[in-house]
């Protein structure tokens, strides 16, 4: 045999140095494209179970795509870690190199920052925003079908790739184990160093292979990249929306964020459900600005104005002063005019009537529920709405005051229904009995009587158990009717021995608050509200009660 048949073990090795140990120091290729630790994946793992959101979405998208499931994650990952780290291309798996370049595309959208700021740190919110981008995650993987498909071949041809370049290292060693067993001189047997050359240009062909496969790859997805980019921007957009909407939803509720997040996680995705399809859902807007009303007007209430505001007069009390009065004096040219005025005594104040202080027993809001009170105003919002907006604003009034709330809803003298909401009870336990209260409607006819005796009662029974007088009845209707002689009698009686204050509000019903109507003789305070739209017609219910 001669010398050319027979090697030296040195020169194989020499020939086959480039791949050897090719396998072993192959970089990790990593599936995930959003760099996260054991509490993350935790965390991920902990949120999908709960979701059967989530679980449909991964489920319908794997049945079409290869590693949805991995980008999905990524897309949760990306919402919900306050500083997401986005590996770099070339430590991806190729397989996985789609997943990175749509996740790109979302991270480094200005629309994913905004919604990054709704939802980081908050699982529940990341999962939510995962839902909202799962059509606009489908049509990128659509797509991008060639550029995958690409992928997974440069996947295949890497692996092959890898696994030739192990198979040189097992045929030189091959080739040393020969060599020890043979000739002194170090040569190896031309079967087995046959068997390295072979595996050397296997190796060479599927480097080659794996080469052209990336680059038919990374050509497809650069295609595919600016149809992802412009996805991804109205994607996170739309997130961002729909996520932006469920926290005012639950602002508008009085479902506070630190509430939220200790509420398991299915409790708050069914409370968030019934939120949005609720019969009220719609005017969540209108609840939210009644209580944002109520909110400025406690803070502006005047702690030194003795007794029970009842309108606007003329006068010189700098401490009744309204605040469009007072808007003049920032102005140069209008403060001669204002001190004018003061001297005269002619300047707009709040007037007050009596000397009775703030009550301290229960807030009661008698909401009528009878059929007329679906009727709507303008903007299209019905009288039952403003109605309820209203009551819930009272809610948020007696709890801020430390008082007892009461919601009574009625419609025919038969027809009555009461919600009580203690001070003493469990806040967060009282928002599905609160959105009870707001969703329940009576229909019918209209009773003053069998609210307003269910009020007097409820605060009779406050005085025998707390010796608590002093409580607040607001009646808001929308019809008229009469009260029997006798049945008046005992509700002056009442008044006179609990203390109570009794609020009227006539909605879309300006013969009911007219002079001498039964409404004016049984409340102390009656407006008449026309324009549906406006929470203010109603605020110096906030400022008194």
């Amino acid at each position: 045999m001669s010398e050319r048949d027979e090697p030296a073990l040195d020169e194989l090795a020499s020939r086959a140095g480039t791949w050897r140990g090719r396998s072993a120091a192959a970089p990790v290729r990593h599936t995930a494209a959003v760099a996260a630790d054991r509490f993350d994946r935790i965390t991920w793992r902990d949120t999908y179970e709960q979701s059967a959101g989530l679980r449909e979405v991964a489920e319908e998208l794997n049945e079409r795509h290869g590693h949805a499931t991995d980008l999905l994650t990524d897309v949760f990952l990306a919402a919900y870690k306050v500083r997401p780290r986005l590996r770099e291309r070339a430590e991806m798996a190729p397989s996985r190199l789609v997943n990175h370049r749509v996740i790109t595309a979302l991270v480094e959208s200005p629309e994913f920052a905004e919604l990054r700021r709704e939802t980081a740190g908050d699982p529940y919110a990341a999962a939510m925003a995962v839902l909202a981008q799962a059509a606009a995650v489908r049509g990128m993987l659509e797509r991008s079908r060639d550029a995958q498909e690409r992928a997974e071949r440069a996947s295949r041809a890497q692996q092959d790739a890898d696994g030739a370049a192990a198979a040189v290292d097992e045929a030189l060693q091959r080739a040393a184990d020969k060599a020890d067993e043979g000739a002194e001189d170090g040569t190896v047997p031309a079967a087995a160093a046959d068997a390295v050359r072979q595996a050397i240009d296997a190796a060479e062909a599927a480097e080659a292979a794996a080469r052209r496969a990336a680059q038919h790859a990374a050509q497809a997805l650069a295609a595919a990249a600016p149809g992802i980019r412009a996805a991804a921007r109205n994607a996170a957009g739309k997130a961002a929306e729909a996520v932006r909407e469920e926290a005012a939803l639950m602002r508008a509720w009085g479902v506070a964020p630190g509430e939220l997040e200790r509420m398991p996680f299915d409790e708050r995705a069914r409370l968030a459900e019934r939120l949005r399809t609720g019969r009220l859902a719609q005017w969540a807007e209108l609840i939210g600005r009644f209580r944002q009303m109520a909110e400025g007007e406690r803070a502006r209430k005047m702690e030194n104005a003795t007794g029970e505001l009842v309108g606007v007069t003329l006068g010189n009390d700098l401490s009744r002063v309204i605040p469009s009065e007072l808007a003049g004096l920032g102005l140069p040219e209008l403060r001669a005019v204002f001190a004018a005025r003061y001297a005269a005594g002619e300047l707009m104040l709040y007037d007050a009537q009596g000397e009775r202080t703030t009550g301290q027993g229960a807030i009661i809001a008698c909401v009528d529920t009878s059929h007329s009170m679906y009727a709507a105003g303008p903007g299209g919002v019905t009288r039952e709405a403003w109605s309820k907006a209203c009551a819930l604003a009272l809610l948020d009034q007696a709890r801020h005051a430390g008082r007892d709330f009461v919601g009574i809803l009625f419609s025919a003298a038969d027809k009555l229904q009461v919600f009580r909401f203690p001070a003493d009870g469990p806040q967060p336990a009282g928002v599905d009995r609160t959105l009870d209260f707001a969703e329940t409607f009576l229909g019918g006819g209209t009773s003053y009587q069998a609210p307003l005796t269910a009020a007097a009662g409820l605060l009779e029974e406050e005085f025998n158990d707390a010796a608590r007088t002093r409580g607040d009845i607001v009646m808001i209707t929308d019809d008229e009717c009469g009260v029997t002689e006798e049945w008046m009698r005992g509700w002056n009686d009442a008044k006179h021995r609990l203390g109570f204050r009794v609020f009227g509000v006539a909605i879309g019903a300006p013969r009911a608050a007219e002079t001498g109507s039964v409404l004016e003789a049984l409340c102390d305070n009656l407006r008449s509200i026309e324009d549906l739209t406006d929470v203010h017609a109603a605020a110096d219910l906030f400022r008194v009660i």
